[in-house]
């Protein structure tokens, strides 16, 4: 069982090694973070940017019909 720990942290040491050489292009961690806030933000009513309906649904009250200066006027 040892030797199986042992050789796990090996390798994930080695892997974090590989992966600190890797140097990525500033586009790359921008398309990630925009990835990542779409992600994390799905569920809160990003799926009108996607063409999707929204999985929570709107709870504001309905807007008043709109009215016309002259109406406004004649109430005054």
């Amino acid at each position: 069982m040892w030797l199986v720990s042992f050789g796990l942290l090996f390798v994930l040491a080695e892997v974090y090694q590989w992966i600190e050489q890797i140097t990525l292009p500033l586009p790359v961690y921008m398309v990630g973070g925009v990835l990542l806030v779409i992600a994390s933000n799905y569920d809160k009513g990003i799926c009108w940017f996607l063409g999707r309906d929204p999985a929570i649904p709107d709870e504001s009250p309905p807007l008043p019909p709109r009215s016309s200066p002259e109406k406004l006027l004649q109430q005054n």
